[in-house]
């Protein structure tokens, strides 16, 4: 599945212990197996419609995801049509319940989740302040500046139940060397648990552009949690307002936050094949 170009391998999946970290790191594999962000583990819940687990491509498990919430959400919906239109489902997570909607148009089929509230707290984060080279905290967000190849960058901390460090430049996204500086934010020392990396244009108030190198799994075209961590960021930091489209390279995703309370994530997610894997 797919949502915004970040996509993910499906497995309906029941409590016996299976090596999923191995699994995870064959079948995402872009040469020698499937292909994939991450694999989504469906599972059954006794707090919740289903559990999810999220494993990323290097075979760490994440606390949280947005875009996999909305495809997993999708894959539910679509094998239980007695689920109303409009219907709410609930998902257990590492990072707590999400609750989300599916809204079915005649051109696209949009799924909102509810991603809970924005953690400001540096041990919840987590993050080391003391590692940083300047720490500015303007409750209840801390900027840190961190330099890394002689470039200062003043990082916006937030965690979405998943560590991100948002970077705001005035330059076009497309400018800045992810590739070389996404894996040494994501490995610093002041993160004791790794962290997302955005790197975030404010266009307009409505509008941003940006791109993301997510923690286990290197650049991808999108980021649901990450574009939730942006548009928190940018409103706090006056640049945007309740609402925002955050433009990925995969494409449009849309979050609404009041300044306060839950962030909510909006996009498509639909289904790309369906097939076997060989447990050799």
């Amino acid at each position: 599945m797919q949502g915004a170009g970040n996509d993910f391998i499906v497995i309906e999946a029941d409590a016996a212990p299976y090596n999923w970290p191995s699994l995870a790191i064959s079948v995402c594999d872009r040469h020698y197996g499937i292909g994939a962000d991450g694999i989504l583990l469906v599972m059954p819940s006794k707090a919740a419609d289903f559990r999810l687990r999220i494993f990323n491509p290097d075979g760490s498990e994440a606390e949280a995801c947005g875009n996999g919430t909305r495809c997993v959400v999708r894959y539910f919906v679509d094998r239980n049509p007695g689920i109303s239109h409009d219907q709410e489902i609930s998902v257990e997570t590492m990072a707590g319940i999400r609750k989300a909607r599916v809204h079915h148009t005649a051109k696209l089929t949009k799924v909102k989740v509810n991603m809970g509230k924005p953690v400001f707290a540096e041990k919840e984060i987590p993050v080391l302040l003391k590692e940083c080279d300047r720490v500015n905290t303007r409750k209840p967000l801390i900027t840190c500046s961190l330099t890394i190849d002689r470039r200062e960058l003043a990082l916006s901390l937030v965690s979405m139940g998943n560590p991100h460090a948002v970077y705001f430049t005035d330059k076009p996204v497309s400018d800045f060397p992810l590739t070389r500086l996404g894996p040494k934010v994501e490995h610093n020392k002041m993160f004791p648990r790794g962290t997302n990396f955005e790197v975030a244009r404010v266009v307009n108030r409505g509008q941003i552009e940006s791109r993301v190198w997510e923690r286990g799994a290197g650049e991808t075209l999108a980021c649901g949690s990450g574009a939730c961590a942006i548009a928190v960021a940018a409103r706090l930091n006056g640049y945007i307002d309740e609402k925002v489209a955050v433009a990925v390279p995969g494409g449009m995703l849309e979050i609404e936050w009041a300044g306060s309370g839950n962030v909510f994530l909006s996009g498509p997610a639909e289904t790309i094949f369906t097939g076997e894997w060989p447990c050799l």
